[in-house]
């Protein structure tokens, strides 16, 4: 069975993006693959969280991948810093990571553009932590977007050059999972272009209220309406009928795309019927997450099952790497 590892973001709050476009799949996932998934919260720490906001996102997190159908029965999902050997294997990779090659990632390049008072070693680094999270498992496959797939290609970079050095087959190159078809929706954001995305402001997360659904939809980018029957529809527009096609039924789009063809529709009546469609979709999952933060001691039995899991797997691996390094105890 092949392996995969995949990295979850630690900063809180799963949005309707992030839902369709990724996680739905994870759940599929655990059923005919060995997978890992963890929250990355050693990587957030380039962006210096206080230490407030770092443990409840982790905790936020956690209980929204679960409320959303990852089981802990079936895949591997833990935290990160529980995984001590992940460090340890961070640090020997680095020996063997030129300065060139990391300051050339085209992720360290934004983000010193972008923070230039904060171009840390975590951040140049990144890349290793991120082939680190990945190779200590032996992973064969790895879920990535497009703004990881040259972080991912430098992992294996890394794998390839480590069995090479010591004339080993050790680690396996990982490949990228590619979701195929519609398996994978590009969900737009509510501001009319681009997909959606926390740090863009135009998300709808999976905990968010009804109220604040409402709100957050009724004020959607829209134009001033169709004026030639069958026209195109612009990109602001397609957004929202993209949003419907994934939330609502059938005959709701039917309805809508055929008022847009005539030239009669009212986008508030369609903002307002997305609303609750979203609403209907989001509560089973808000009601799930709400209940899984009130449960201290399930979170905690979830993230110590999961530690064990992976510190059993990397613990194997890393004490291979050592064995193949030549780091060897003398007691």
């Amino acid at each position: 069975m092949p392996t995969v590892v995949s990295g979850i973001r630690s900063t809180g709050n799963l949005h309707l993006g992030n839902y369709f476009g990724a996680v739905k799949n994870f759940v599929e996932m655990q059923h005919h693959h060995d997978t890992y998934f963890f929250i990355a919260d050693l990587h957030s720490l380039t962006t210096h969280p206080t230490p407030e906001h770092l443990y409840a996102n982790v905790r936020q997190v956690l209980a929204e991948y679960l409320a959303c159908g990852i089981d802990p029965e079936k895949a591997t999902v833990f935290i990160q810093s529980d995984v001590p050997e992940v460090a340890e294997l961070y640090l020997l990779l680095n020996m063997n990571a030129y300065l060139g090659e990391l300051e050339r990632t085209t992720s360290f390049k934004e983000k010193a553009r972008k923070h230039p008072d904060n171009v840390n070693a975590g951040l140049l680094t990144y890349p290793v932590l991120m082939a680190a999270d990945i190779i200590i498992h032996k992973a064969h496959l790895v879920p990535v977007g497009k703004d990881q797939e040259q972080n991912l290609e430098m992992g294996r970079t890394f794998a390839r050059r480590f069995n090479r050095m010591y004339n080993v087959e050790l680690f396996p190159i990982p490949r990228p999972y590619v979701f195929e078809g519609q398996d994978m929706v590009k969900i737009p954001g509510l501001d009319g272009s681009g997909k959606m995305g926390k740090s863009e402001g135009n998300a709808i997360s999976l905990a968010d209220a009804p109220g604040v659904i409402r709100k957050k939809v009724m004020k959607a980018v829209t134009d001033s309406g169709p004026t030639i029957p069958n026209q195109q529809k612009p990109e602001v527009i397609q957004n929202l009928f993209t949003l419907l096609d994934v939330v609502s039924t059938p005959d709701v789009v039917a309805h809508f795309d055929l008022q847009y063809n005539n030239c009669s529709i009212r986008y508030g009546d369609l903002k307002k019927q997305l609303a609750e469609d979203i609403i209907k979709f989001n509560t089973p999952i808000r009601e799930r997450i709400e209940s899984l933060l009130a449960d201290e001691a399930y979170l905690s039995k979830v993230a110590k099952l999961g530690a064990e899991k992976a510190r059993a797997s990397a613990s194997r691996t890393l004490k291979e790497v050592r064995e193949v390094i030549g780091i060897k105890k003398f007691y």
